[in-house]
């Protein structure tokens, strides 16, 4: 058995000592929980969905898409018309170029052919090629075997002579083909064949 030796009123002081450290060190801990507590909060969210982003398209179509101008056993002064049609079938406007490159012969028939373009015209046949339209080409040479630019460039951008058809439409191209009256006899038996490529390229976003 432990006697204090310390007089009863110190012995009352140092009690109420202890009591005071332990409440102290009880609030602490109190505290402590509190603030661990108030780190919730009400929230919420919401997601904005949808939203769908779909690219256009860029497609050009020639009917009809083979032999558009053609003949066999041509006759000096003899000429072929018929009607080409480019269609936009895309969502995008375009404009568009026309090539022709032609196979070699000796002497060169391409260079010898007379071809002429034109848009507009009411109807495309010999007989009536002339009295309506736009010429767009010619009369020149059918092509090369190198390439030669009926109308516009295929360059990227805006050039010179460039087509251009919103999306969802058509335009027809009437070709004529002769061979001039003064054709000479070199050119019997002679063949060339022509390859009409078109080049179609954006128009927005493209000066």
């Amino acid at each position: 058995m432990t006697v204090s030796t310390l007089p009863a009123r110190a012995q009352v002081r140092a009690d109420r000592s202890r009591l005071v450290l332990g409440l102290v060190t009880l609030g602490v801990s109190v505290v402590g929980i509190t603030s661990v507590a108030t780190g919730a909060f009400f929230t919420d969210q919401q997601d904005v969905t949808g939203n769908v982003f779909t690219t256009g398209s860029v497609d050009l179509s020639a009917t009809p898409a083979t032999a558009v101008v053609t003949a066999s056993a041509m006759a000096p002064g003899d000429t072929v018309t018929a009607p080409l049609t480019v269609t936009n079938a895309g969502t995008l406007a375009y404009r568009y170029s026309l090539l022709s490159t032609v196979t070699a012969s000796t002497p060169d028939l391409a260079a010898q052919l007379d071809l002429t373009v034109k848009v507009g015209v009411t109807t495309c046949t010999t007989a009536g090629f002339a009295a309506t339209g736009t010429v767009l080409y010619g009369p020149n040479d059918l092509g090369s075997t190198t390439g030669t630019k009926i109308f516009g460039d295929a360059a990227t951008g805006a050039q010179t002579g460039d087509r251009t058809l919103n999306a969802s439409s058509s335009e027809v191209l009437c070709l004529q083909v002769s061979l001039p009256s003064a054709t000479g006899n070199t050119y019997q038996t002679k063949t060339t064949t022509a390859t009409l490529r078109f080049d179609a390229e954006q128009t927005v976003n493209n000066p």
